[in-house]
C-alpha cells in the first residue's frame, strides 16, 4: 500500500538523518545504552504500524521520541515489578536536563564522554561511541577502523555486555575527568567527519551533516577545552580538508585529485582559521596526532601561494606520524609523497614495506597507491591487476570513473 511506503520511507529517512541524536536524547535519561537503543527500535515498530492508518505526524522525530520514552519507562515498570530494575534504569540526576557548572552544553558530547568511561577497553571506546551517539552501523565502523563487520559487531555487544555486567557508571563525568576521555572523543569526532567527507559533492544529506557536526563538536570542545593542544589540532585538520571540498569535483561531476585542483577553489577563510589554530596548538609544544596530520594539511596548503607542496615537509611529518601511531594508512601516504622526491621505485618499496598487512586487503587507497607507482615504475601488467582492485573496492562512482580511466590510459585503451 502507497501509506506504507510513505511511511517506512520517512522512518528510514528519519533513522538516517536523527538515530543518533535520538539514542542521545533517551540516553541522556538512563544509565543503559542498550536500553535506549531498544526503546527507539521498538518506536520505529510502532510507528510502522501506526502511521499508515493515522497519517505521518507533523514532527517524525517527536512523535518517535515521545513513544520510546514510554516503551522505557514501561520496560524499567515491568522490571521493577519483577523486582529485577538495577541501577542501568535508574534516572541519571539531572545531568543534562538541569543547568548547572559541570553541564557540557550539547547531548551529543555529553554522551561521548560518557562512553569513553575508563572501565571501557580503550580500543572499542571510540567505536562504541560512533554507533551509540552518532548511529553508525556495524558495517561502517569497521571500515572506518580496518576491522571485518562481524569482528566488529562482537566487540561492541562485549562492549554494552560489559557496561552492564560490571556496572560501569554510565553518566557524565566531571569536567576535570574530561581530559582522560579525550583520545577516544576526538577519534570518533574525525571518523565522524571523514565520514561525512567521503561525500565531496554533498549529495547525501546524511554525510554532509556528518561532516557539519564534526567540525562543530571539536569546535565546542575547543571552547570547552582551549589549552587542549590536540583539540586544536583535529580543528584545524578539518577545516583544512573542508577548504578543499569545492575543489574536489569538476563542473561535470568528475573527481579531481589532490595534486590537480585548482588551489582558487579553496576556501582561503577556513584555510586562514586552520592556520591560526594550528599556530595556537604549536605554541603549547605537546605535539600529537591531530597536530602532524594537520600540519600535512598545511605542507600542501602551502601551493596556494608557491605552485608547489612543500613535499620533504610532508615526508618528516609522516615520519612522525608512522613512529607515533604505526597507521597503515599513514604508511600508504608517506610512501606517496617519498615517490615525489626520490621517485617512484622508492615510494613502491616504501609501500611494500606493508605488504603483509591484513587490514590493506581490502582497503582501498592501498591499492589505488599501489597501481599508480607500478605505472610510474612501468610495471604494466602488476599496475593493470591493482587498478582493477581498486577499481572493485572504491563505492564512489566519481573515483571509481577516475581509477577507470587511469586504467584505461595505462593500457592504451580509448
Amino acid at each position: 500500500m502507497e501509506s506504507d511506503a510513505l511511511a517506512r520511507e520517512t522512518a528510514e529517512a528519519v533513522a538516517r538523518r536523527s538515530y543518533g541524536k535520538l539514542v542521545a536524547l533517551l540516553a541522556a535519561r538512563t544509565r543503559d545504552l542498550s536500553s535506549a537503543e531498544d526503546a527507539l527500535s521498538e518506536a520505529f515498530a510502532a510507528a510502522l504500524a501506526h502511521w499508515p492508518t493515522t497519517g505521518i505526524p507533523g514532527n517524525p522525530e517527536a512523535w518517535l521520541l515521545t513513544a520510546a520514552r514510554r516503551k522505557s519507562i514501561d520496560a524499567a515498570r515491568k522490571k521493577k515489578r519483577a523486582e529485577l530494575a538495577s541501577d542501568h534504569i535508574t534516572l541519571m540526576a539531572d545531568e543534562l536536563s538541569q543547568a548547572n557548572e559541570n553541564e557540557l552544553p550539547d547531548q551529543r558530547l555529553a554522551l561521548m564522554f560518557a562512553c569513553a568511561h575508563p572501565g571501557i577497553d580503550a580500543s572499542i571506546r571510540a567505536p562504541l561511541i560512533l554507533q551509540t551517539v552518532l548511529g553508525f552501523d556495524a558495517a561502517t565502523i569497521a571500515s572506518a577502523f580496518l576491522v571485518a563487520p562481524g569482528a566488529m559487531s562482537q566487540r561492541l555487544v562485549r562492549a554494552k555486555t560489559k557496561i552492564h555486567t560490571a556496572g560501569i557508571p554510565f553518566r557524565v563525568p566531571e569536567r576535570d575527568d574530561l581530559a582522560d576521555r579525550l583520545d577516544a572523543v576526538l577519534e570518533a569526532i574525525y571518523a565522524a567527519y571523514a565520514e561525512g567527507w567521503s561525500d565531496p559533492a554533498g549529495t547525501d544529506i546524511h554525510r554532509r551533516n556528518l561532516a557539519g557536526e564534526g567540525i562543530w563538536l571539536g569546535r565546542l570542545i575547543a571552547s570547552l577545552m582551549p589549552d587542549e593542544p590536540e583539540v586544536l589540532g583535529l580543528v584545524a585538520l578539518m577545516l583544512h580538508t573542508e577548504a578543499r571540498r569545492d575543489a574536489r569535483r569538476n563542473n561535470a561531476g568528475d573527481f579531481i585529485p589532490l595534486d590537480r585542483q585548482d588551489t582558487m577553489r579553496w576556501n582561503a577563510d577556513l584555510i586562514h582559521e586552520a592556520e591560526f589554530l594550528l599556530r595556537r596548538a604549536g605554541a603549547m609544544n605537546r605535539i600529537g596526532r591531530y597536530q602532524l596530520e594537520a600540519a600535512v594539511q598545511s605542507a600542501h596548503a602551502i601551493r596556494r601561494l608557491t605552485g608547489s607542496a612543500d613535499w620533504g615537509a610532508i615526508v618528516s611529518l609522516y615520519d612522525g606520524l608512522l613512529q607515533l601511531t604505526q597507521s597503515p594508512v599513514v604508511a600508504i601516504n608517506r610512501a606517496v609523497a617519498i615517490a615525489e622526491i626520490e621517485g617512484p621505485q622508492a615510494g613502491l618499496a616504501a609501500l611494500d614495506e606493508h605488504t603483509g598487512d591484513a587490514r590493506l586487503s581490502q582497503y582501498q587507497p592501498w591499492w589505488a597507491a599501489r597501481a599508480e607507482l607500478l605505472a610510474r615504475c612501468h610495471r604494466k601488467t602488476e599496475a593493470a591487476k591493482a587498478y582493477e582492485q581498486a577499481i572493485g573496492l572504491e563505492p564512489d562512482p566519481a573515483i571509481r570513473r577516475f581509477l577507470q580511466r587511469r586504467q584505461a590510459a595505462l593500457l592504451g585503451v580509448p
